[in-house]
């Protein structure tokens, strides 16, 4: 950083913001930090009383903190973001359309080990909403070594892409509430209205709702039925303890081609399941569902609408972050829980 005369700042980077003050009508900065000075700039300069300026020289090997922000976050971004700014060395990536926030952390990792650069971001697999900043990309100093821009434009290369957003799509959801108590009538279904209403609002469409006894090969039959008629994920409720009447999860076990997991590290929801028969996700949702607003189902229900297929070590990693804490007033998915 250096003083020179402001004739002879013009293609300098400005060091500081400069003041501009007119009585009764307007006090702030009339040029901010990391401006570069024009030769118009020069009257406006001079008529605020600042005939010497501190700035930053660039040379070729340097890069003005805007340009750098822009490119770093341009390199970065994948499939359903845009790119808003630069300003004051910073760039906000929002999101295009409501859907699921993926990062590669590893990624960012590297990218910010270079120095001088901040590449941040929400938790990979957020749900985000159209318009909704979720990542920004920031240089520290004024200036940036064209270098150290190229490596991280590399880096980002090599894991493309570092940041993105999948669509949601409406897949058909197909319901089977099982339990004798329900479907005796000794007992009104509670489950279902809840488990509807969650399909709206990710995204899904309900196929239907079906009852069942605890009866296994009951269950795989309605498991059956709502796969013949083009359900693209079923949810499976009830019986998913280990009472002697909990015979769900066998039902699952017993339609599915693959079993993914029995149980997972995340509180509530620790005895759900995760199975698939062929492509079609078969999901046994456990009673906690009906007694917390959020839960496991929020937590892996947006990716399979995103068209993911969960592997078990997809569900051990959720352990990090799947304890709820119950606040008093639910904010999630503005939440760490299974993030």
């Amino acid at each position: 950083m250096k003083s020179v005369k402001v004739e002879d700042a013009i293609g300098m980077v400005l060091a500081h913001d400069l003041t501009k003050i007119v009585p009764g009508v307007f006090k702030g900065a009339a040029f901010k930090k990391g401006h570069i000075i024009r030769e118009e700039d020069i009257d406006e300069l001079k008529n605020a009383g600042k005939y010497n300026v501190f700035v930053v020289s660039l040379d070729d090997n340097q890069i003005h903190e805007s340009e750098a922000a822009q490119r770093i976050a341009a390199a970065a971004s994948g499939q359903g973001l845009a790119l808003s700014g630069p300003s004051e060395g910073k760039v906000n990536i929002k999101s295009a359309f409501r859907g699921l926030l993926k990062v590669n952390t590893d990624a960012m990792d590297e990218l910010n080990m270079i120095g001088n650069i901040a590449l941040v971001s929400m938790h990979n697999n957020s749900v985000v909403e159209e318009g909704q900043t979720v990542a920004a990309s920031k240089t520290i100093p004024l200036t940036m070594n064209r270098e150290d821009v190229e490596k991280a434009e590399q880096i980002c290369m090599h894991n493309a892409p570092v940041i993105t957003v999948k669509p949601f799509f409406p897949l058909k959801v197909g319901i089977v509430i099982t339990g004798s108590e329900v479907y005796y009538g000794r007992i009104k279904d509670r489950f279902g209205d809840i488990l509807k209403e969650k399909v709206s609002f990710y995204g899904g469409e309900t196929l239907d709702i079906k009852f069942a006894p605890d009866d296994t090969g009951f269950i795989e039959g309605l498991i059956l039925e709502m796969h013949q008629r083009g359900a693209q994920i079923i949810l499976v409720s009830g019986g998913m303890a280990v009472d002697a009447d909990d015979v769900t999860p066998k039902a699952i076990e017993n339609s599915a081609s693959e079993v993914v997991t029995y149980g997972m590290p995340l509180l509530p929801g620790a005895m759900c399941m995760v199975a698939y028969r062929d492509q079609i996700p078969l999901i046994g949702v456990p009673a906690c569902g009906m007694f917390h607003k959020t839960t496991v189902l929020d937590v892996i229900f947006p990716r399979l609408l995103a068209k993911e297929r969960l592997s078990k070590k997809d569900i051990i990693s959720l352990a990090h972050g799947g304890l709820c804490l119950h606040c008093e007033v639910c904010r999630y998915p503005i939440c760490p829980f299974g993030k």
